[in-house]
Formats: structure tokens, sequence, C-alpha cells
């Protein structure tokens, strides 16, 4: 699996980034990698206007805000 967090590093960009990563650390998966994209041409070819956002296997999931922990479990177990 290949989780992107997608952003300019801004505050909101790493706290999506962190709960991404306890996500992942809670579910005990492996073979899981977390990739930070900050390169704007490159967040836009995924048509997200508003930052941050999580890609999921190259999928956008969210969009504009900070999903919790939580809600990440429940997108990665779907």
């Amino acid at each position: 699996m290949n989780i992107k967090i997608l952003g300019s590093g801004c505050i909101n960009c790493k706290n999506l980034e962190a709960n991404a990563r306890k996500a992942v650390e809670e579910l005990g998966l492996d073979n899981v990698t977390i990739e930070k994209v900050e390169d704007i041409p490159t967040i836009m070819k995924y048509g997200v206007m508003k930052t941050p956002a999580l890609v999921i296997d190259e999928k956008v999931k969210v969009m504009g805000k900070v999903a919790k922990t939580e809600e990440i479990k429940k997108i990665v177990n779907c």
C-alpha cells in the first residue's frame, strides 16, 4: 500500500502525516510506504485544490482537512 500526504508542509499537513503513520502502526500493517508530496504541480495532477490531502494507492481519499487516525484506519480497511 502506498500512502501520500499532499500539501505544502504546513502544520495541518504534518498532522495528517502523523495521523496516517499512527493509523498504519495501530493496524499493524506491513509493506506500507508513506510519502510526503509538496510539489504543487504534482499535487494538482491529483485534482487536489485544497490541502492537506490523503492519497491511498493513487486515489484521493481525503481533501482539505486533517483526517483523524480512526477515520484513516476505516479508509485503509475498506
